[in-house]
C-alpha cells in the first residue's frame, strides 16, 4: 500500500522489480527471471536494457535458447 503505483498495478510491479533484482546479481538466469516478471524475454530483456544491467548468457541461457529455437 506504500508504493507510489495503482494498488492494482503494485503484484505485477513487485514481481517484475524483483525478478530485475535476482537476474542482476546472477541468482536467475533470463528464461526463469522473465517467467517470475510474467513478461516474455524481448520485453525483460527491454526492462534490463532500462535500467542498464547486462544480459548475463552463459551455458544455462544458451541451453533454453536453442530448446526454445528447436521447438517446432
Amino acid at each position: 500500500r506504500s508504493l507510489r503505483v495503482p494498488e492494482e498495478e503494485a503484484e505485477e510491479r513487485l514481481r517484475q522489480e524483483l525478478a530485475v533484482a535476482l537476474y542482476a546479481r546472477g541468482l536467475l538466469s533470463l528464461g526463469k527471471a522473465s517467467e517470475l516478471a510474467g513478461t516474455s524475454r524481448f520485453l525483460f530483456s527491454e526492462f534490463l536494457t532500462q535500467r542498464n544491467i547486462p544480459r548475463h548468457y552463459g551455458n544455462e541461457e544458451l541451453t533454453e535458447d536453442l530448446k526454445y529455437a528447436s521447438r517446432e
